[in-house]
Formats: C-alpha cells, structure tokens, sequence
C-alpha cells in the first residue's frame, strides 16, 4: 500500500519517503534561479493556485513498467480521491485531515495523519515554488518544464519531478523515487480543473485501523 501513497501524493510523505532511520542533518537550499526560472517558477505557481477543484483521470507507471489507470479528484485545501480500476482494489482518500489507503479485495484500509505527509505541491492553496525549501531543480525541454522538489529538508537531491506544458505550465505528471530507488510515475489525462465535486468522495472509508504514524 504504501507506494500508493508515495505515487499520488506529490510533495507528499517525507516519513514515508525517508524511511526509518536516524534523521540527517538540516541541509540548506543552494539552487540559483535565474529570472527566467523565477518567472517560470511563479507562472507554475499561479497555475496551481488557480484551482480549488480537479478531477480527471490517470494512468500510473511503475519500475517494472506495470500499468494502472483510475479516476482522480481534488478539492483544496487537502482533499482528494483516488480510485484505482480493476483489477486493482486501491482506494485512496484524504478527508482533509486524514489519508486512507483502502483494499476493497481485502476489506483493509490503513490511515495517516495527512499533518505528517505534506501534500503541498497538489493540495495546499497558496504555493509559492520560487522561495520554496522543497525546490532542487528547474528544467527545460520541447514544450515542458520539469520541477523537481525533495520531499523532506533532510534530502541533497530530488526525489519527486513534476512535469508541467510549457507555456501554459498545465500539470501533466509527476513521478516519486521511494527509499529504495524505484520510481512511481503518475500521467493525468483529461484534468479538468474547477469541477463540481460531491463532499461525498471525500468521506474516510470507515473499517481498518486506528490512525497510525510511521516511525
């Protein structure tokens, strides 16, 4: 369950992408942003801003090449869904509050206290890429920009890469390396931003256990 998590929360699961361990010691950021970066960097940042509601779908890639695909849906601030097609029995939903991870093969549903998986870069409502303590890098390619963030202050390198159009900076994917360097790639089709979302994706699956935090 727990790359599931890592795949689809963006700047999600410090303590899950870390793993356990003695933490490292506060490493500083020392990217240099040009002013086309900066610009670029507040034109993503707008964009994420822009919208209070998403849905769509998304076909997720892992290290192996094994393929998923479900329907998403977003609401900020820390609200979203994720519904994995069969054969797949995931369900992932966050309340605001809280992530369950659900099995609905095995009737399980694991929770985590959504204040230890910074979800920042989708779910929070005021993002600000340029001064953030997140960003590593800032690439260019034919048509797309690739910001890659590392999922906690204690990291040197990047370990989650966003890829968002260029000029229009429009999030297409996103892909997560987990703490043994396999990497999770998630491709957004059909994002529709602004969408009318029923509160009632949003309610926790209720069996499973108690909220638990990953040491």
């Amino acid at each position: 369950m727990r790359r599931f998590v890592l795949a689809l929360a963006v700047a999600l699961a410090a303590p899950l992408l870390m793993g356990a361990g003695t933490p490292q010691p506060f490493i500083q950021r020392y990217i240099s942003l040009s002013d086309a970066d900066k610009a670029t960097l507040d034109g993503i940042s707008a964009y994420l801003n822009g919208f209070a509601t998403m849905k769509g779908g998304f076909l997720q890639l892992d290290a192996k090449g094994n393929a998923l695909e479900g329907d998403f849906y977003i609401q900020k601030p820390g609200r979203m869904r994720f519904e994995y097609h069969p054969p797949s029995p995931t369900l992932i939903v966050s309340d605001g509050q809280t992530v369950a991870v659900a099995n609905r093969r095995l009737n399980t549903v694991d929770r985590y206290s959504l204040k230890d998986l910074p979800l920042g870069v989708i779910l929070g409502d005021k993002i600000d890429l340029v001064h953030s303590q997140q960003l590593v890098s800032i690439q260019r390619d034919a048509g797309s920009v690739v910001v890659g963030l590392r999922s906690s202050l204690n990291r040197s390198k990047a370990n989650i890469f966003l890829l968002f159009s260029d000029p229009d900076y429009e999030l297409r994917q996103w892909s997560v390396i987990d703490a043994q360097g396999q990497k999770t790639t998630i491709i957004l089709r059909g994002a529709t931003p602004g969408a009318a979302l029923s509160p009632a994706l949003f309610v926790l699956p209720q069996k499973g256990p108690a909220i638990r935090k990953d040491n």
